[in-house]
């Protein structure tokens, strides 16, 4: 064999003993498997009105549930609403009856990645019930309610009467101390609480207004009405808020300062490499001996 064959065969052993060594390593893909991060949707809520009321007309001969609810709207997907009366048919000699009618009537409910809120907000709203048709059971001029619930913070409840208050007639002082009980002889009675607020760690209730009403006007029994009306409500539910992310462990081999002398950590040779770096090392030992073999036969066929 000369040595150009024998060259050629020692490159030809070279070229194995490499392709050997890689194969015998892993795969390793760069690159981390990708985080996906979930979390609850918000909730909001508003109604202008709503009304639990039982009428009995013709001395409790007919009975007649009024419910009602205005411009109520619900999210997570947002809405809003305006309609500025509430009608009731079949308690009116037939006749259509506006239970409720304002200049504003406006409820709303958003919701965001982060936030959720309802609100409400009513300006110069008078309310009515069966047997009572000029005279109004309350009005008041401005009433608002608002729930906000934002991730990571506390809910905020807030809701307000303000200007005048007129009740069956008579201009009434709200507080929020406690209810108010307002009395009419031959009319009726009202019990109003103000400003009923309540908040979690992550859900929130406003209600303005909260009447607890019996009317049965000169004891006539034409049109009885007892149970509850609620004027401005909203309530919220917040956003879970996505976990923060874990810092992925640091592989710098200067990260912390070694006193001189200390023994080497057991995992310090890896910090320089990976998990292929024996595979590595035995392709270059089987690369070292596979030059030096064909170097001895090459100077053995010299000799």
């Amino acid at each position: 064999m000369n040595s150009n064959n024998f060259r050629m065969s020692a490159r030809r052993l070279t070229v194995l003993a490499t392709a050997t060594a890689l194969a015998s390593a892993p795969v390793v893909l760069g690159g981390a498997g990708a985080a996906h991060a979930t979390g609850a949707h918000g909730r909001a809520s508003a109604v202008v009105l709503r009304t639990g009321l039982g009428v009995s007309l013709l001395d409790k001969t007919v009975n007649v549930p009024l419910a009602v609810s205005l411009n109520e709207v619900q999210a997570p997907r947002s809405a809003d609403r305006t309609a500025l009366s509430a009608r009731l048919d079949g308690v009116n000699g037939g006749k259509p009856f506006t239970v409720l009618g304002a200049d504003v009537a406006r409820s709303r409910a958003t919701v965001t990645a982060r936030r959720a809120e309802g609100s409400v907000h009513v300006a110069h709203a008078e309310l009515h019930v069966p047997g009572l048709p000029l005279l109004s059971l309350i009005k008041a001029d401005t009433i608002t309610a608002t729930a906000t619930c934002e991730a990571g913070r506390a809910p905020v409840a807030s809701a307000n009467v303000l200007g005048a208050v007129t009740v069956l007639g008579k201009r009434v002082t709200l507080t929020a101390g406690g209810p108010t009980e307002v009395k009419v002889p031959g009319v009726g009675e009202v019990r109003l609480d103000l400003s009923r607020r309540t908040t979690t760690t992550r859900t929130a209730a406003a209600t303005a207004l909260e009447l607890k009403v019996s009317v049965n006007p000169l004891k006539l029994n034409v049109a009885d009405v007892e149970g509850t009306v609620t004027l401005a409500k909203a309530t919220c539910e917040s956003p879970v808020s996505p976990p923060a992310a874990t810092p992925a462990p640091s592989h710098d081999p200067a990260a912390g300062p070694r006193p001189q002398g200390a023994p080497a950590e057991a995992d310090l040779a890896e910090t320089g490499g990976s998990s292929a770096t024996p595979y590595i090392a035995g392709g270059a030992l089987a690369l070292l001996l596979a030059g030096g073999g064909a170097v001895a036969v090459a100077r053995r066929r010299k000799g």
